[in-house]
């Protein structure tokens, strides 16, 4: 079945990991900045650039669903495929 499949097409999942990769590197790109002026001795930021720090977690949780969503519609696929056709009525 696998010839059958299109390379352009999308699979179930593969939207929440490329937006879990986006809100990710945001999240490291804010932790980058935020760590930077504690190494380097000035002023820290605000509070919020903290916060926006965690967008690192939730950017993970966020692909890590679309990576178990991927995964069950592949069993879902998978018993389909292996499920036993029904006898022919005589």
């Amino acid at each position: 079945m696998r010839d059958k499949t299109q390379t352009n097409s999308a699979a179930p999942g593969d939207r929440l990991i490329r937006a879990g990769a986006i809100v990710f590197f945001i999240g490291a790109v804010a932790t980058l900045v935020t760590v930077a002026p504690l190494l380097l001795g000035t002023t820290p930021f605000p509070t919020y650039m903290f916060v926006l720090s965690m967008l690192m977690g939730v950017g993970f949780l966020i692909a890590g669903a679309g990576v178990f969503r991927s995964i069950a519609a592949g069993r879902r696929q998978a018993r389909a495929a292996s499920a036993p056709t029904a006898p022919a009525a005589r």
